[in-house]
């Protein structure tokens, strides 16, 4: 071995402007590796002090806030925009006929779009209210309030499977291991709820993701999402065992906390034990407010009517979006409400076969709940300070479904996320708009092309976050629910008269 190389190597003199340049320049970076860990650290401590007492207390918005609560109405599978909310009369035209060249070709999960015929709605478009938006035949009761939503039909993201195209849409990214859009709010804003979580989540059976759609990836875990059921106990275990008073309870939790408060000095950076101590708290809140958030008895016969209590279709949707309005009532951020999973078999509206029968059964099972939730919110005062969100994880083809032999006489749809439509209304929206286009048949976004990171940055503006700054230190960069992306920021020109 040449040690005269190694001697000279051993001598050089490390020139560096600042601390961070040295760090990453000397040992062959290691210095930053040990930096970038007791960064994250600090910062981790900042959020998640030792006991967590005020980890969900209510913080200012960045600037004035239009909304103060988001209500997402997510349809699990993939509604079609073609049969919804973006009308295609050229595409009715060509009805079984071959996808024409001038479209070119984009991956689909089962369908070679040059294999397959064109299928145009089967359901009529009609202009609703003075805005005269073009909604279908499936929502006839949620068209009634055309006026007060924005219709976003240029959406668009690139994951054709049902996991990644829910991870966009909650998450923001592909990949699995992002915090949800709930958890950034929540961390941004926390809970105006003392005795309610911030972030509820409300399922119809599972949902392919999984909890990470959810869930508060690298966030302290105290951001993730609780769920929330309709059927039995809405929390598993709320309620206090028998034989202890309240007061003893109280004792054992603030001798508990005294221990875990110690116990967590040293250990700062772990969230999951500052976020078991901060649900120690909440649970023992929640044992009575739960119970009275659950009981629906109090609530008038109209009002049970108006969201479809009590009717075969719509009983387990409209229970769901009844308790969405008590949550947001009572102050909690963000409630993410589910259409569509394994519940009973049925598998939402993912019309891969039929989809037509698909869409004519899902949508009678949510239109005349989501129509009672807007018209709740609105007499109540509470539509104005709380966004409503529709949408699912992605469309789906204006042409049939492929799959063994690419059978084109199928009559579902597959998987399309290169252009759907989500609506919004409420937080401060001015309705009766209409947002961006797809192409003639909607197959691409191909106007006023909305990305998911756009309309997270939208999302997150009109609750007075400023999206380029709600950002959290991890693996030794700064991370953000629209990542690089949010250009396309439309909370003005959906606020504009």
């Amino acid at each position: 071995m040449n040690m005269d190389g190694f001697d000279s190597l051993c001598e050089r003199t490390i020139r560096a402007s600042s601390r961070r340049e040295f760090l990453q320049k000397a040992g062959l970076g290691f210095g930053m590796l040990g930096a970038s860990y007791l960064l994250e650290r600090d910062a981790r401590a900042a959020v998640t002090g030792p006991g967590l007492q005020h980890g969900f207390a209510a913080k200012p918005p960045d600037f004035p806030a239009k909304a103060k609560h988001v209500i997402f109405l997510f349809m699990h599978g993939g509604p079609s925009q073609v049969d919804t909310f973006d009308p295609k009369p050229v595409l009715r035209k060509l009805d079984g006929q071959p996808v024409p060249q001038s479209f070119g070709k984009v991956d689909f999960q089962f369908t070679k779009m040059e294999k397959v015929p064109l299928m145009g709605s089967k359901f009529n478009f009609k202009k609703r209210g003075q805005s005269g938006i073009e909604i279908s035949e499936l929502f006839e009761h949620t068209s009634k309030f055309a006026d007060d939503m924005a219709v976003v039909r240029s959406c668009y993201h690139d994951g054709f499977t049902h996991v990644i195209g829910q991870t966009w849409m909650n998450t923001g990214w592909g990949r699995v291991g992002r915090p949800s859009a709930g958890s950034w709010v929540v961390y941004g804003l926390g809970s105006e709820s003392e005795n309610l979580p911030a972030f509820v989540v409300m399922l119809d059976g599972g949902i392919k993701a999984g909890s990470p759609a959810y869930g508060s990836g690298f966030l302290p875990a105290m951001y993730q999402g609780t769920v929330l059921r309709t059927d039995g106990s809405p929390i598993l275990n709320v309620t206090r065992p028998e034989g202890i008073e309240p007061n003893e309870q109280r004792r054992m939790l603030e001798l508990l906390n005294t221990y875990n408060s110690q116990y967590s000095e040293t250990r700062q950076d772990d969230s999951d034990l500052s976020a078991r101590m901060s649900s120690y708290e909440l649970a023992f809140k929640m044992q009575t407010s739960v119970p009275e958030l659950a009981d629906l008895s109090k609530e008038t016969d109209a009002t049970r009517t108006l969201y479809g209590i009590g009717e075969s279709e719509t009983n387990d949707f409209g229970t769901r979006c009844l308790m969405a309005r008590r949550l947001v009532e009572r102050g909690v951020r963000f409630v993410q409400l589910y259409s569509g999973g394994n519940k009973g078999g049925s598998v939402g509206w993912d019309g891969h076969g039929q989809c037509e029968e698909n869409h004519t059964v899902m949508s009678r099972r949510v239109d005349k709940p989501i129509a009672g939730l807007l018209e709740d919110l609105k007499s109540r005062g509470l539509l104005e300070e709380t966004l409503v969100v529709w949408g699912g994880e992605f469309g789906r083809t204006p042409f049939t479904n492929g799959g063994e032999g690419d059978n084109p006489t199928s009559k579902g749809r597959d998987h399309n996320p290169y252009g759907f439509s989500v609506w919004m209304a409420g937080g401060g929206i001015k309705g009766g708009k209409v947002i961006g286009a797809t192409d003639e048949i909607g197959l691409r976004a191909t106007e006023d092309k909305v990305h998911v990171h756009d309309l997270h940055a939208t999302m997150l503006s009109l609750l007075g976050l400023d999206y380029t700054k709600l950002s959290y230190f991890y693996q030794g960069r700064d991370f953000r629910l629209t990542d690089v992306g949010g250009q396309h920021n439309l909370a003005s020109r959906l606020t504009a008269s």
